[in-house]
């Protein structure tokens, strides 16, 4: 069966697009919300987590460990300054350009923040207003299983541990790109241990597969099986320095460079 990558609306990271010249105005549930702190940039609208999250549920916001929190009897929020992912409930939201800090408020994108805590967001573009409706107040449930999500941390991990997480990504994209390709076996564990023309991952046969991932690993594990894709329709990578097997690199299109990794399609 083929895994079924869940890309809800909700959960899009992608850009509420404004016109240079026009204010951020803000509503929740109708309310006319002060955007005085938000910003926008490359398309993205960021607002202060600790207003928007209160106006959204009856939540706790606090700052622990160098990450803010947001509390609730259901709900579990992290924010990490630098991160480029929010994380709710176990789940984890893709934010490409990071969660920020600005004069003191930490500053994520609208869409994520209200995807993560159950709400919807719409953009009207004949008030030039963004427009935040509240929900259940936690993240809907993942579409993905737990069988997919180990194997998937654990082959991204032993490919590319010391990768930023954008090469982590790539990596976990070929590997959904094969299970979505007849070409290869439909399922993320027999993708990994796929020996048909001889092993494709070295992890799967070295053993280190088995070790535990690191946490960026797990982190990009769970964007990519949320949707999250890097290096297109990559099918292969190799790292030219290290690879004994140059088949790729003669007999497939190139793609990209991230990192130490060559991607082919």
């Amino acid at each position: 069966m083929k895994i079924k990558t869940l890309i809800a609306a909700g959960l899009l990271v992608s850009a509420l697009t404004l016109t240079p010249a026009a204010a951020v105005s803000m509503t929740i549930d109708g309310t006319p919300l002060s955007a005085a702190s938000s910003f926008v940039e490359n398309g993205t609208t960021y607002v202060p987590l600790r207003a928007v999250a209160q106006q959204l549920g009856n939540v706790t916001v606090s700052w622990q460990s160098g990450a803010a929190r947001v509390t609730s009897q259901a709900l579990s929020l992290t924010a990490v300054p630098g991160n480029q992912w929010l994380e709710a409930n176990g789940r984890c939201f893709y934010v490409e350009g990071g969660i920020r800090v600005r004069r003191g408020s930490v500053m994520v994108p609208v869409r994520v923040l209200a995807a993560a805590m159950g709400g919807r967001v719409q953009w009207d573009s004949k008030t030039g207003t963004v427009r935040i409706t509240s929900g259940s107040g936690v993240p809907e449930s993942a579409g993905y299983n737990r069988q997919d999500l180990y194997w998937l941390s654990r082959i991204i991990s032993a490919e590319s541990k010391g990768e930023s997480l954008e090469g982590k990504l790539a990596v976990g994209t070929v590997i959904l790109n094969r299970v979505s390709n007849a070409q290869f076996p439909n399922t993320i564990y027999d993708v990994i241990f796929d020996d048909t023309w001889g092993v494709q991952f070295t992890p799967a046969s070295n053993g280190t597969i088995y070790e535990e991932p690191t946490a960026e690993s797990v982190a990009a594990a769970k964007l990519v099986l949320e949707g999250v894709r890097k290096a297109g329709a990559s099918l292969y990578f190799l790292n030219p320095d290290a690879a004994t097997n140059h088949w790729a690199v003669a007999n497939r299109t190139y793609v990209t460079t991230i990192g130490s990794h060559d991607f082919y399609e």
